[in-house]
């Protein structure tokens, strides 16, 4: 079993068995969007000292956490799930409690830094150009590009900034851009 060298932080106790099932990891739960300031400063301490991993649902409460965490520790590490590959069984919401052993260790092995000094590698004209923005396709074509860079979904105006933090570069960008427009024309 894989042993990770960060903490994860996660959600909650159900996140944490299901990604120890998976590899041999210290996790920091959260317990929530409402992040209390010890389990804040006791995630900046694991950080300083370890590393971390932010790993939470791909849900609004999950994204909230993560720019919570992110903002208080600028160099934390960040693995995105595909929403369904958190999808319950049973009725419930998303989550990583959800999540195969296999898709948690994908996730994890597609780990990305925030880079917050580099620079805007692709303009917002690209994005409109490429479908991402202002066309009615726009959210399904957004939603596979987060998922095939591992950089999670987002919105249209956050989109560029995500691009930039996780430094995807242009030829990335175009080549994953062209499969999925090669795909939709497949269809």
């Amino acid at each position: 079993m894989k042993r990770i060298k960060e903490v994860i932080v996660v959600e909650g106790k159900d996140d944490t068995k299901r990604i120890q099932m998976a590899v041999d990891a210290d996790t920091i739960e959260t317990r929530g969007s409402a992040i209390p300031d010890e389990t804040l400063e006791l995630i900046e301490q694991l950080a300083q000292q370890r590393g971390i991993i932010i790993f939470t649902d791909p849900d609004f409460s999950g994204e909230k956490i993560r720019k919570t965490v992110a903002a208080a520790v600028p160099n934390a590490k960040h693995a995105f799930l595909r929403k369904d590959q958190a999808v319950p069984d049973h009725k419930g919401s998303l989550g990583v409690e959800h999540a195969s052993s296999q898709a948690i260790i994908e996730a994890l092995s597609q780990v990305y830094t925030e880079d917050e000094d580099s620079p805007e590698l692709i303009s917002q004209a690209e994005l409109i150009t490429a479908g991402l923005m202002g066309s009615p396709k726009s959210k399904h074509r957004r939603q596979l590009l987060g998922e095939r860079l591992g950089i999670g979904y987002v919105n249209g105006k956050q989109l560029q900034h995500r691009l930039r933090m996780f430094g995807i570069t242009p030829e990335v960008f175009e080549t994953t851009v062209k499969e999925i427009i090669e795909e939709e024309r497949n269809e």
